[in-house]
Formats: C-alpha cells, structure tokens, sequence
C-alpha cells in the first residue's frame, strides 16, 4: 500500500505544474484611444516587417486608418504635417495618426527594424504615396 502512494505521489508531482511556475503576464507597450477605424462588416489584420537601412527613409505618406509600430531595432524618425517629430528607439511603440502627411527616416548608424500593425478594410492599401 505504501508503495502504491509513493507512485502515486510521483506520478502526480512529474505531471502537475512546477512548484516556481508563474503564469506569463504581457507587458503594455502602447494603450492610445483612437478614431478613425475601419466601419465596414469585416476588417483585414495586417502585421509587417520592415527594415530601413541607415540614411533611408519612407516614401512621403498618408494612412487611411491609425497605424501601430514598434521598434524592435535601432532607431526611428517620424516626421508628421502639424505634429512634433518623434524619435523612437528599440523597444519604444508609437501610433501614427491617419490622413496625416508623413514621412520616416532612419538617421542612425544601424538598421532600423520595426514591426507595423494595421486593420483596414478588406484589400484596402497600406499606404498612400503624396506627391
């Protein structure tokens, strides 16, 4: 009998959770009220990933919806019609405000990687070109 409850014991303690475990918690980076989201029945998610080469920067721009990014490398320089510039750096996120003329440089030494999220309408464009 006292074997059986030993076993039992064993058996019970390698498949419960380990005693230190800890449930994973996500850290907020950006929590921002925003207007201007799609009003149709179904939004499309877009996740992109891009990298600007030191001295590059983005076509001058509009969005039609706000726009999250998050730095994961280097450093960003957002330059925004009626707006103060923004400078972010690797683990900084920030919300682009849409139908905003902008434009976004790297002036660092290194390659700048960011991760953008954008919910549109279904096959609608990421960006507009402004000439």
């Amino acid at each position: 009998m006292k074997i059986v409850m030993a076993a039992a014991l064993i058996v019970t303690a390698s498949f419960g959770p380990p005693v230190s475990a800890q449930e994973a918690k996500p850290d907020l980076l950006i929590k921002e009220v925003v207007s201007g989201m799609p009003k149709t029945d179904q939004q499309e998610i877009k996740v992109l990933r891009a990298t600007v080469d030191p001295g590059a920067k983005t076509p001058f721009h509009t969005h039609q919806y706000p726009v999250t990014v998050y730095v994961m490398e280097g450093e960003f320089t957002l330059e925004m019609e009626g707006h103060a510039t923004l400078v972010k750096r690797a683990g900084e996120a920030f919300t682009e405000p849409p139908n905003v003329k902008m434009t976004g440089f790297n002036r660092g030494n290194q390659p700048t990687k960011v991760i953008i999220f954008y919910v549109s309408g279904a096959n609608e464009p990421f960006l507009h070109s402004v000439k």
